[in-house]
């Protein structure tokens, strides 16, 4: 069984319809004492960070996911929900996240930026993958939706798996263990999308 987390902060529907198109039951849980009951976790996410956090806090989700991760099962962290799963951002002000993977947050910086780019980075770009299980299937450059404002820097290098370009390099794709996270939206990718979300089912 795999559950979709629900903290109010995430287009759950659109993610668990991506489930029915595969066939796979998912179930959106908002109960933190049944988290453990389930054999994967989806954390979506839209929105802020530091909203994001309190809203994990107030009856005690950031625990139950953190428990989840460190009992080995796997995780999944999509667009924000990955974000969450780094120590910080500096989204409106520092913010603690789930300290899941060594790193933080950062917004775009657009001094680095070659050409004129509108940020949040919006629509159809390519992911540079390194052979992961999760994108077991796909080329190693695919195409997946983002839409976002701010991405990861990764403290260990080995725990970046895939990389997007928009301006210049930044870290898309994460996996330490068991946890592992996605920027871009797999349920408005299409089959690629769709692809990713059944390797995770079959991790």
């Amino acid at each position: 069984m795999i559950a979709i987390v629900d903290y109010n902060m995430g287009n759950l529907a659109s993610v668990r319809n991506a489930f029915d198109v595969l066939g796979e039951k998912v179930v959106i849980e908002s109960d933190p004492e049944k988290l453990a009951q389930y054999d994967r976790i989806i954390l979506p996410g839209v929105g802020a960070f530091g909203d994001a956090m309190e809203h994990l806090k107030t009856n005690g989700m950031d625990e139950a996911v953190t428990q989840y991760a460190q009992s080995g099962k796997y995780v999944l962290g999509i667009c924000l929900g990955m974000q969450l799963l780094f120590d910080s951002s500096e989204e409106f002000g520092i913010t603690s996240g789930l300290g899941l993977i060594p790193g933080r947050v950062v917004a775009f910086d657009s001094s680095r930026f070659h050409t004129p780019l509108k940020v949040p980075h919006m629509g159809w770009n390519r992911m540079l993958t390194h052979g992961h299980t999760l994108f077991e299937g796909l080329d190693d450059g695919h195409y997946l939706y983002f839409v976002h404002s701010y991405h990861a820097l990764c403290t260990h290098e080995e725990h970046s798996i895939g990389e997007c370009i928009y301006g210049y390099k930044f870290t898309s794709a994460v996996a330490r263990d068991n946890v592992m996270g996605i920027q871009p939206h797999p349920e408005k990718s299409h089959d690629n999308g769709l692809r990713i979300l059944k390797n995770f089912i079959t991790l």
